[in-house]
């Protein structure tokens, strides 16, 4: 079949085109789909298929371009994680039990997505819960052969999760845009293991009602921690996405409210003050990993940004990661089953009080009391204060988002026991939550690109964290480094 030259675009490039009607958007929806029905019996990105509604889309935006209408995402075609209620369609977040539930409404982010001329062709797969960093679950498979979501750089890895589906979507060319979420990294670990880009905003920046556990009410709720956020091929895609989705919700804030971010602190790379982190002790990165950070660094610094390599500024990893585990698992606990919650207050109760690993922070999350949460919610204000002095000397801080390319699937159901390799060494699997954890926490906004590949052609990326509802900062320089240094290059296997 012949190449299209349309499949790898950005939502920007797109739109020029569609403007100036080298395409339509029904071809721009008939590619995507054939592509769907091409490669994803391979790749397995996306579980729940709407293109019979998507062309019903297409055909709209272009009838409202006949007509002179402009919108920001008129005649895009684009995914959305399964995790999003779109009336007619399943949410599950890949649990069995809520295989047959099917929300009557849309989220206001979907909403806002169709209203801007979206086109949604369907939804992406996820792990269970939306808990892991691999995509997989029964409910689109079965039990003995669960719906894998592969990595199209190498189909043997992980994507990444819980987005994975949303981002080997991108890389695979199924549209140029997709809608994820994050608690623990699961907008910014896909985009480093597929190569795409994606960004974690501030908190509560983009209001989450509809991207809600089923089958509860889709009420307006920030739940602690969580966001949700654009995911692209793209830095100025990640804006554009942003803009549509972001701002207070209507029926709640938006009483009062409006949205009126800051622009950039910058337009050029010569003016930015960066602070680059590649490795640390508490999760340490490997050779590949740092070697591409540090090649970024160096090719920064001769485009005139000012680098540091460290800073008495920074807060401090070990004890905000520790924070970090006890504050998420507290959180996460709420959904436990009985006995399993009592199985884990049991075994935090026979911890050793000097015990400081990951691990034992978790489980004394899990067990955290009223009282003591509030208290780590006091030194989670204190840690805000640190960042905010911080970005009085930096604009940004550039970090790792996990500590290794793609690793193999590993379907071993107990997390804890499994284990990733860093140049040799065993680490435990759930202690990766530290670099993400380390914009979570605070809640500061974070946009994840990728710098290169690894010897064995694996995506490596990093995180660019930027201060409190300052996201165009971090947005500009991702664009401002794709530009300068280049960005999404297509999986060879899919670059047709």
């Amino acid at each position: 079949m012949a190449k299209s030259e349309w499949s790898f675009k950005t939502a920007i490039e797109l739109s020029a085109a569609l403007a100036a009607k080298q395409v339509s958007a029904v071809e721009l929806a008939q590619d995507a789909i054939s592509r769907i029905e091409r490669h994803d019996a391979r790749i397995n990105a996306i579980c729940v298929r709407d293109f019979e509604r998507g062309l019903d889309a297409a055909r709209a935006a272009d009838a409202a371009r006949a007509r002179g209408e402009t919108r920001p995402l008129l005649g895009i075609p684009l995914t959305v994680k399964e995790s999003y209620n779109v009336a007619g369609l399943p949410t599950t977040w890949g649990f069995p039990a809520q295989k047959d539930f099917t929300p009557p409404e849309d989220a206001l982010s979907i909403s806002r997505t169709k209203a801007a001329g979206g086109v949604v062709l369907g939804k992406t797969n996820v792990p269970v819960g939306l808990g892991d960093w691999q995509s997989y679950n029964e409910i689109y498979g079965t039990t003995n052969n669960p719906c894998t979501t592969n990595n199209p750089f190498d189909l043997g890895r992980t994507p990444g999760g819980s987005s994975g589906g949303s981002a080997a979507a991108l890389a695979a060319g199924y549209g140029p845009l997709s809608l994820g979420s994050d608690i623990g990294g699961s907008l910014r670990v896909p985009a480093f293991h597929c190569g795409v880009y994606a960004h974690k905003p501030t908190f509560a920046l983009v209001p989450s009602r509809g991207h809600t556990p089923p089958p509860f009410p889709p009420l307006p709720f920030d739940r602690d921690l969580a966001v949700i956020g654009p995911m692209a091929r793209s830095a100025l895609d990640l804006s554009l996405l942003l803009d549509v989705i972001a701002g207070p919700d209507p029926i709640e804030a938006g009483t009062a409210y409006k949205l009126a971010l800051p622009p950039s602190r910058h337009g050029a790379l010569k003016n930015f003050r960066v602070l680059v982190v590649n490795t640390d002790p508490v999760m340490p990165t490997n050779a590949v990993v740092r070697a591409a950070i540090d090649k970024l660094a160096a090719n920064l610094g001769k485009a005139g940004v000012k680098i540091d390599r460290e800073s008495p500024l920074l807060p401090d990893f070990a004890a905000s990661s520790r924070l970090y585990m006890r504050m998420l698992m507290s959180f996460l606990a709420a959904s436990f089953a009985p006995e399993s919650y009592a199985g884990a207050q049991a075994a935090a109760a026979k911890l050793a009080a000097d015990d400081m690993s990951l691990a034992a922070e978790r489980l004394r999350g899990i067990a955290l009391s009223h009282r003591d949460w509030l208290l780590a919610d006091v030194g989670r204000a204190r840690l805000r204060a640190q960042w905010r002095e911080l970005f009085k000397t930096f604009d940004a801080v550039i970090c790792p988002v996990m500590p290794t390319p793609a690793y193999p699937h590993d379907h071993s159901v107990e997390q804890e026991t499994r284990r990733i390799d860093i140049d040799g060494k065993d680490y435990v699997y759930p202690d990766q939550l530290a670099w993400p954890g380390i914009a979570t926490l605070p809640g500061l906004p974070a946009t994840a690109i990728p710098i290169g590949r690894s010897p064995k052609g694996l995506p490596v990326g990093i995180q660019i964290l930027g201060p409190w509802l300052e996201d165009r900062t971090p947005l500009e320089l991702a664009a401002l480094i794709e530009r300068e240094f280049g960005g999404f290059v297509p999986p060879p296997m899919f670059d047709d």
